[in-house]
């Protein structure tokens, strides 16, 4: 592991520092405390099963089982109702503030599809994905080998992230938090590790597209049967002192959009 990449991690339990240790196993382990973290086919694993629970152990069982042939169905449904994939995500990524060079993070960036548009699109770009689905990932993996990309991927839960404060440029969101165990915590946890001043964009599906798609598609509806509550945007976890917030629709009204700044100077406290 690079060690510009390893000066951004820490132990996303306790905050602590992370180490690289290569014996007798690759993995980081925490400066203090010791624990210790694997690194698995090249990813370092943040989320140990027995801390997956609730929503968020129900949906990693789903994105695992498909991420074969996740891309594949997802570039069919673009073609049929956006005009294609290239045109989908420049639809959904419009809200992002990227510049050339900046350090770019995808949290639930399942196989990467939205982090290589931005690597096509601008230059020496830092990127990075978190997803729970080591599925998801090692797909994510062999596309960035195809396509000469360096994104780095790690595995673990959104609502503990294993970046340190004040960390990204760029932090968004793309499909997932509406069915997170703890979405407030998880919109915290963005706040936190991106930089004073920056944008957090987070996109999800509406509730008109979980009904209409998920709870009728044969093989995944089963998931999505026995929700407890419609989808709500979760513009009540933005806190109070954020700026320039707005909600909008995307995709024909398939994807909802909030977009909130991360203010100057706010004590991190004052923003949870």
């Amino acid at each position: 592991m690079k060690r510009e990449t390893l000066a951004l991690l820490c132990d996303p339990v306790h905050g602590e520092p992370l180490e690289f240790v290569a014996r007798p196993r690759p993995a980081l382990r925490a400066v203090v405390g010791g624990s210790e973290y694997p690194i698995v086919h090249g990813i370092p694993i943040f989320a140990a099963q027995a801390a997956v629970v609730g929503a968020n152990a129900r949906y990693q069982k789903l994105y695992d089982r498909i991420a074969p042939v996740y891309d594949l169905a997802n570039s069919f449904s673009f073609c049929l109702r956006s005009g294609g994939e290239r045109r989908y995500r420049a639809d959904i990524l419009r809200e992002l503030e990227v510049r050339d060079g900046d350090r770019v993070i995808e949290i639930s960036c399942g196989t990467g599809r939205n982090l290589l548009f931005l690597n096509r699109s601008y230059s020496r770009l830092e990127l990075y994905g978190l997803d729970l689905s080591l599925g998801m990932l090692r797909v994510c993996q062999r596309a960035c080998r195809r396509e000469g990309a360096e994104i780095r991927v790690f595995q673990g839960l959104a609502e503990a992230l294993p970046f340190r404060d004040h960390t990204f440029d760029v932090v968004f969101h793309v499909g997932g938090i509406n069915f997170f165990t703890d979405p407030a915590r998880a919109m915290q946890e963005m706040i936190r590790i991106a930089k004073p001043g920056k944008k957090i964009v987070v996109v999800d599906e509406t509730e008109r597209k979980v009904r209409s798609t998920y709870q009728r598609v044969p093989f995944v509806r089963r998931w999505f049967r026995d929700r407890r509550a419609p989808v709500e945007i979760p513009i009540h976890a933005v806190p109070k002192m954020a700026e320039d917030v707005r909600v909008q629709e995307l995709d024909g009204g398939n994807m909802y959009c909030l977009t909130f700044r991360k203010p100057l100077g706010a004590d991190d406290k004052a923003l949870t």
